[in-house]
Formats: C-alpha cells, sequence, structure tokens
C-alpha cells in the first residue's frame, strides 16, 4: 500500500527570498524592478483596450511611433518618464509614483 506524500506548504515571500534571493540582495532589486516594469506595461496596455484604442492610435496621441506603444506594453525598452507621462495623459489615466528614501547617510569622497 503506498502512502501519500504530504506537500508542505509555504508563502510566496520564502519562494522568493529562496529562490531569487533576499530583500536588498542584487538579483532580488532586479527582480523587483523588471516586476515593476511589467505591472507598468500591463497597466498601459490595460489602459488603451479600455479606451478600445489600437497601439497606432495611441502612438498617434502621444506623438511616437506604434512600435514605442508595443514595447512599453511588453517592457523591451526602457522608455523617457516624460513618454510614461503622455501616454497615461493621453489614456486620461491618474498616475501616481511613490518615492522613498532609504536612511543611508550619503558622503562625499
Amino acid at each position: 500500500m503506498q502512502t501519500k506524500k504530504k506537500m508542505k506548504t509555504v508563502s510566496l515571500e520564502t519562494m522568493i527570498d529562496k529562490h531569487i534571493g533576499k530583500i536588498g540582495t542584487a538579483p532580488r532589486n532586479n527582480f523587483e524592478q523588471e516586476l515593476k516594469l511589467d505591472l507598468l506595461g500591463y497597466a498601459i496596455k490595460e489602459a488603451r483596450l479600455h479606451h478600445n484604442l489600437t497601439q497606432e492610435q495611441l502612438g498617434k496621441l502621444v506623438g511616437v511611433q506604434k512600435a514605442q506603444i508595443s514595447k512599453l506594453e511588453n517592457n523591451f525598452t526602457n522608455a523617457r518618464f516624460d513618454t510614461v507621462i503622455k501616454v497615461f495623459n493621453a489614456l486620461d489615466a491618474k498616475v501616481n509614483f511613490k518615492v522613498e528614501l532609504s536612511k543611508k547617510k550619503l558622503s562625499l569622497a
């Protein structure tokens, strides 16, 4: 008679720590940065689709080529900040950015 092996349940945070790295490490910082950019691209695409616009139509509203909109949506480029703002303005979307400063003391060498 076979016995079933019981699976252990762990949190997503534990899995990320184990397979990507702990908070503050370079691999973890890179992972989180890429995730944020992916979410930004997803937000642009969802807002564009909500307004029933093609990438070409949105590009014309913003003053960029369709390819640039595609790259933004698919995270193939590090877009200029002003381009991202123009895209969200064209989509009549409110954007909030949060800046967190570390408590590290900066010094000049």
